[in-house]
């Protein structure tokens, strides 16, 4: 555990002391509010976010990669990963403790949207179910995709591929589920390849949870797919060490 906590303190602490957190957050807070405004947040009337969550996968989809891909390319890049390596840590600890930091960041900002619950609230009345389960769905969708993005990370020295990796990663992941894979994968595969690939979609689980009902399910889902792409992180850099 100290070996985790000082990876997870180090990792953290240089995300603020550089722009890059703050940057993130900005640019992740005035995308998310855009988007939620611009999607017709006050036009439909109702005193829920749904507007608000509909468009939260696709801005993680672009945003998350952008913080993962410098997790193990930097290191690979800079030649810091051996000195990291050579620590008495192991290469477990290594990941968690670079994979928390990160999710640190995504959940600080994931909380500095509380104004717009607020306004929700000063509006109307709205079902707090579903404002919970778009949170916790949103919390758990970004775990993922920071996973994916560290894996992916890890194979390459390059950040810019591995932004690439993991974009199409995280992107065929969530979209696995829609109508248009759906009919190209029964298509191409059969019908019972493409209700294998549907049970494997991000969005259908996503979705499940925004309808307020925090299901076990969809919760163990994410944390399977997490914990496999830390696994496989933790594989590859074993192999380099």
């Amino acid at each position: 555990m100290n070996g985790f906590s000082s990876i997870f303190k180090r990792e953290l602490k240089g995300y603020f002391s550089t722009p890059l957190a703050y940057v993130f957050l900005v640019i992740f807070l005035c995308l998310a509010t855009f988007q939620t405004f611009r999607g017709g947040f006050f036009q439909i009337r109702q005193a829920n976010l749904s507007v608000f969550f509909f468009q939260m996968p696709t801005l993680l989809l672009f945003l998350v990669p952008a913080i993962a891909m410098r997790l193990w390319s930097e290191e690979k890049k800079s030649n810091s990963i051996e000195l990291l390596l050579s620590l008495p840590i192991t290469t477990a600890q290594a990941v968690l403790g670079k994979f928390f930091a990160a999710l640190g960041v995504m959940f600080i900002a994931l909380v500095l949207t509380f104004p717009i619950v607020v306004t929700v609230y000063y509006l109307g009345a709205p079902d707090s179910g579903p404002i919970i389960g778009g949170y916790v769905g949103s919390f758990l969708i970004a775990g993922a995709f920071l996973a994916l993005g560290s894996f992916f990370s890890a194979l390459t020295r390059n950040q810019v591929i591995a932004f690439i990796l993991g974009i199409v990663a995280c992107g065929a992941f969530y979209y696995a589920g829609s109508p248009a894979a759906l009919k190209w994968l029964s298509s191409a595969l059969g019908s019972g390849a493409a209700d294998v690939f549907e049970h494997f979609s991000f969005q259908l689980h996503f979705e499940s949870l925004l309808r307020g009902v925090l299901e076990l399910r969809d919760i163990i889902f994410f944390m399977i797919v997490t914990a496999a792409s830390l696994w496989a992180n933790t594989l590859v850099i074993e192999n380099h060490r």
